[in-house]
């Protein structure tokens, strides 16, 4: 008789903590936030940057105890979409999205994919941060998508003048694949690298993504000599290949990109070759790093075995969400009350030492706030990792 109340008082004991702990856990209310992008294929790095950076901030805010927006503290949840890097696939993903009533996305990667899902965004009242270029996109009357990165026609002139005063160039030749992304970024750099007084001697060579072999696509530009080849919008797996090519070939100027590129790819696929590359990087250096920039680096390395500098500046998407949120807790279900807060929009940036802020810019560029303010961190590559090369800001 004693040792059936002991075993059912204990039983009792066992039941109210699990349900303790259970109701401990499900205390948060739960905000979804998407990101709808590429994830496999050569184009991947991109996006897998993109979903693991947000993986690691929820994870991190939800361990600390939630988000706390208004009265209610949210933990975050990341849902997450492969889009393949295929426009019809982006749409499916941003309907998904809208069908989980889901109002801030982040991404799609590329120009087509962000250009696509901006009829499904802004008919279902979506916020989406793209790592995408046209400027369509972000200019009246569009006002649903906001860049997340620096675009190659802001990074691109910062790169060309800064090689010319430092390194002298006076010649330039692009080289782009055959798609409307690194077309579109070959047309932006030619524009600028001409508006500096470079002289353009290659302009109009491209390449299929599945192109094993670039030595014939390179022969003619490496006939032109230039000072500085430009691999307009290359995917990290393109990167290496067409590096190692045109050394191979004989080059021996400087090779760049306005795209981000992965070093742990460039030094496998083309080891020494690589060294001098310049690419745009993460928003951020060991100097403009802050201890939580150093914390999030460390957990993203913790939760995926390794840690891809990209995620300098893929992390500030989901930051700039929350803290506007934040700053108007009306738009956690208006994207109006959003897009209002933006014009005056400011919070200190967690992941840069000194007074840094987060604020949104692209007056310049777009005539309307609709592009987050992150550092051009401009890199080179040099033995297996990235150095810094100088760093600049985009209004």
């Amino acid at each position: 008789m004693q040792r059936r109340t002991l075993m059912k008082t204990v039983l009792t004991a066992v039941t109210l903590s699990a349900l303790q702990a259970t109701t401990a856990f499900a205390e948060n209310p739960v905000l979804k936030i998407g990101f709808v992008g590429v994830t496999s294929g050569p184009a991947a790095a991109w996006g897998i940057s993109n979903q693991r950076s947000m993986e690691t901030r929820a994870a991190w805010i939800n361990e600390t105890g939630g988000y706390t927006i208004g009265d209610t503290t949210y933990d975050i949840e990341i849902v997450s979409f492969d889009d393949q890097k295929d426009p019809k696939r982006a749409i499916a993903g941003m309907e998904k999205m809208a069908q989980e009533g889901i109002h801030y996305v982040v991404g799609p990667n590329v120009d087509d994919g962000a250009a696509a899902v901006r009829p499904v965004a802004e008919s279902n009242g979506i916020m989406y941060f793209p790592y995408a270029f046209p400027k369509s996109l972000y200019q009246a009357p569009a006002s649903n998508a906001i860049l997340g990165m620096v675009a190659n026609y802001q990074s691109g002139p910062a790169i060309y003048k800064y090689l010319m005063e430092e390194k002298g160039i006076k010649t330039v030749a692009f080289i782009a694949a055959n798609e409307s992304d690194p077309l579109s970024q070959r047309d932006g750099g030619v524009e600028a690298a001409k508006a500096l007084g470079l002289e353009v001697v290659s302009d109009n060579v491209t390449y299929q993504v599945d192109t094993i072999d670039f030595t014939p696509v390179l022969t003619p530009v490496m006939r032109a000599q230039p000072d500085l080849l430009v691999l307009s919008g290359v995917s990290p797996a393109n990167a290496p290949q067409l590096i190692r090519s045109a050394r191979e070939l004989g080059f021996q100027g400087l090779i760049s990109t306005e795209t981000a590129q992965d070093a742990g790819v460039l030094a496998e696929g083309a080891g020494d070759l690589a060294n001098g590359f310049i690419s745009v990087g993460g928003a951020s250096t060991p100097e403009l790093a802050s201890p939580m920039m150093n914390e999030f680096v460390q957990r993203y390395t913790d939760m995926f075995g390794e840690y891809n500098d990209e995620s300098n500046t893929k992390v500030y998407a989901l930051e700039y969400i929350l803290e506007t949120l934040k700053a108007n807790p009306a738009a956690i279900d208006d994207v109006t009350a959003f897009q209002a807060t933006m014009d005056t929009f400011e919070a200190p940036n967690p992941y840069m030492n000194g007074d840094a802020k987060l604020r949104y810019v692209g007056m310049t560029s777009f005539g309307q706030k609709r592009q987050v303010a992150v550092p051009l961190v401009v890199n080179v590559y040099q033995d297996g990792a990235f150095e810094t090369l100088f760093v600049a800001e985009v209004d």
